[in-house]
């Protein structure tokens, strides 16, 4: 079974838990409580709901003793790569101490993962709907 982490900034709409097969040491995901299709299907206006994401993602890390921020990964699964059908945001952390395969699997921007900056920057200034 899956144990919830207790975030502390959680609201609501989004709940976090480890990954059942962590790519680092820090490995969570966050994910929206209303259900939502893959990263594919997020538009504009879900900008905030990814920043929430991130700030929970963040927090999460925090309140187990990992503060270096500038050492996190943080991304979505590209479709047809996503295991589930569901939204969910990766956190790794540190990204610095990835495996062999994690480094290959969660791969900055690459076909099958891609980064919630990067993300955000096809939002902002592409206006390319995932």
């Amino acid at each position: 079974a899956v144990s919830p982490v207790n975030a502390g900034t959680a609201d609501e709409d989004l709940v976090c838990f480890r990954d059942i097969k962590p790519g680092a040491p820090h490995h969570y995901l966050v994910v929206p409580v209303k259900h939502m299709g893959n990263c594919k299907t997020l538009k504009s206006e879900h900008i905030p709901l990814v920043r929430r994401m991130m700030e929970v993602g963040k927090a999460v890390l925090q309140k187990n003793n990992f503060n270096d921020l500038n050492d996190v990964r943080m991304g979505f699964h590209w479709p047809p790569f996503c295991s589930i059908a569901h939204l969910h945001l990766h956190v790794l952390a540190p990204a610095s101490q990835l495996g062999f395969l994690s480094r290959i699997y969660y791969r900055i921007n690459s076909y099958w993962f891609i980064t919630v900056s990067a993300t955000q920057l096809s939002f902002t200034f592409v206006g390319f709907h995932l």
